[in-house]
């Protein structure tokens, strides 16, 4: 893994298919994994499979991203050997092919100086992703070690989290692990934390209509974020 950020080379999503296979494992983590949980998450997962679907069918341009050498990213080769020998090893493996290709950012400015260093979110599909799409957002959160997102809402969106390695806990509810599926309703309000033994790497997913993902609001002690 290099410091330098290769977006993908212009062309059809069909045209690179590690891009492919990585979109099949997660759309695999959405229609298989975390079965048993109740008949809104059923909904939630079977909405992401759909507009993932969609998004595949039509084939689209690759459009070409690039991120920052966030500091975070010093932790994400260990994030990646964490889960290669998980549940979700052949997602792991799926990203490890196009990890120099990803578009890391820190997304937030209204939050503490620490989190600067401990977090880096990568969006993969969505408007801002290198897979284009208006209606749903799938992309990764680095957490490093010994690290806190703040309480936090998204406003209007609904969103999930995959736990692909490492573990955490939200609003000291519980720990999750690889494999682990976690909903967030809208504007529900939810914090991160990750313990000292190493790095926290999730997919997430945003669900909202086109309007809201193209700016989303994300409110951090119920004030927005400036940025």
């Amino acid at each position: 893994m290099s410091d330098e950020v290769r977006p993908p080379a212009s062309g059809k999503l069909s045209e690179f298919p590690d891009w492919t296979y990585l979109l099949d494992e997660i759309d695999s983590v959405y229609r298989f994994g975390s079965n048993g949980g109740s008949d809104v998450i059923a909904q939630h997962r079977r909405t992401v499979r759909d507009r993932l679907q969609a998004v595949v069918e039509a084939d689209p341009y690759l459009i070409e991203r690039t991120g920052d050498p966030l500091p975070v990213r010093i932790h994400l080769g260990r994030a990646i050997d964490r889960g290669s020998d998980g549940p979700l090893s052949g997602m792991t493996r799926a990203l490890a092919r196009v990890v120099d290709s990803l578009p890391w950012e820190l997304a937030y400015r209204n939050v503490p100086e620490k989190l600067t260093r401990d977090l880096g979110y990568c969006e993969l599909l969505g408007p801002r992703g290198p897979v284009p799409c208006a209606d749903l957002i799938l992309g990764l959160v680095l957490l490093a070690p010994h690290s806190s997102y703040p309480q936090h809402s998204h406003e209007d969106i609904e969103e999930s989290y995959v736990t692909v390695s490492g573990s955490w806990s939200e609003n000291d509810a519980a720990i999750f692990g690889p494999g682990s599926l976690i909903l967030n309703r809208t504007n529900d309000e939810h914090r991160l934390t990750v313990g000292h033994s190493g790095p926290c790497l999730l997919v997430y997913a945003w669900l909202a209509s086109p309007d809201l993902l193209t700016a989303p609001r994300t409110l951090f002690g119920g004030v927005p974020d400036p940025s």
